[in-house]
């Protein structure tokens, strides 16, 4: 270096005074070889490379670690908001869930125009509408899945194979059918949902919200066995988004039974016994999730079964040569106390019923 000046923190303790002194241009304290832009290689990095001589000091290193310091906290708090913003604006995040509504269901039995045909279950079926009808589970059939604006393609499936669980556990299963144990239908549905069920079975009710024939079929052992044939099955799944965070499935199928007497074993003596279920189920994320379905809706059609039975625990159908006559729902006393019966009959189509075998 050439030139007069003092170094950056004035004039160093020793040396002596005056600006006559030829040597002080060349003295230099610590603090002036810091502030140095340009570093001289050691001895050994001379002899490793024969690159220049000198290298550049960086401004990081001359302003040591508290620059750091501060550069790396700033760092952190950008990456903490940014994952709060993220977690806040995310496009997938799940909405709130909705509250579960409870079931609202009817059952309306159909009375029948003269006397059961009755014979054995192959020619009964042969002679019904129900001839073109699949066997068993074959017949509760899937659509075309296809994703919705918010729930992907695996998630529609997801809703409908549980939705065909449930329809499959709750009118098919032989178990179920004669009065035996519904838990399998009670674990596929909501907690949120379980204690209605409950209530349902242990105390029915035709009020619309506590007959168990709504969440299920079932006849009474004491009275009906099935016939040893299948049952036959005819029916639709369709699905929609109904808000961003539900999905729906509406399902409307229509089953007929071979039933005869219970302990009867004459094999010509059965008779056909025809259910229209419709229901519709609703899935949130944590249906989906769970592989459970919310039942909000229950619509039954039964038949041949007359309009006094009570249908709230058990279906009751008539069976083979059985008939009624005057026959007309229980009379609805808007006067009585407590909770009102959901009386409601239809008449069964003779074009229905087989002809005769």
């Amino acid at each position: 270096m050439t030139g007069r000046g003092d170094p950056p923190e004035g004039t160093p303790e020793g040396v002596p005074g005056g600006g006559e002194d030829e040597y002080r241009s060349v003295v230099f304290d610590e603090s002036f070889v810091r502030a140095a832009r340009l570093q001289e290689f050691s001895a050994q990095e001379r002899m490793d490379d024969h690159s220049r001589a000198v290298r550049a000091r960086h401004a990081w290193a001359r302003a040591g670690a508290s620059r750091q310091a501060v550069v790396l906290v700033l760092l952190i708090a950008f990456a903490f908001a940014a994952a709060v913003y993220m977690g806040v604006r995310h496009p997938y995040q799940a909405p709130e869930p909705q509250a579960v509504e409870p079931l609202r269901s009817s059952v309306v039995p159909l009375s029948p125009v003269g006397e059961v045909p009755g014979g054995r279950p192959a020619e009964l079926f042969r002679e019904s509408p129900a001839v073109q009808f699949r066997a068993g589970a074959e017949g509760v059939t899937l659509p075309a899945v296809r994703r919705t604006q918010g729930f992907s393609e695996s998630q529609v499936m997801t809703a409908l194979t549980t939705a065909k669980d449930y329809v499959v556990k709750s009118t098919l299963d032989p178990g179920v059918l004669t009065g035996g144990p519904v838990q399998a239908v009670r674990l596929l549905l909501d907690p949120a949902q379980q204690i209605q069920f409950d209530q349902s079975f242990e105390h029915p009710v035709d009020d619309g919200r506590h007959a168990a024939t709504g969440w299920l079929t079932r006849f009474n052992p004491a009275e009906v066995t099935l016939a040893d044939a299948p049952v036959r099955v005819r029916g639709t799944l369709t699905v929609v988004e109904r808000t961003p965070s539900t999905l729906e499935v509406s399902a409307d199928h229509v089953f007929v039974y071979a039933i005869q007497r219970a302990h009867e074993r004459a094999p010509d003596h059965a008779s056909l016994y025809t259910v229209r279920r419709e229901t519709r189920f609703r899935f949130d994320r944590g249906d989906l999730r769970d592989h459970r379905v919310e039942l909000v809706h229950s619509s039954v059609l039964a038949g041949p079964q007359a309009c006094a039975a009570n249908a709230s625990g058990y279906l009751r159908p008539l069976l083979a040569g059985e008939s009624v006559r005057n026959d007309s729902p229980m009379g609805t006393d808007p006067y009585a106390p407590g909770r009102t019966p959901v009386s409601l009959c239809g008449v069964l189509s003779p074009s229905s019923q087989p002809t005769s075998p």
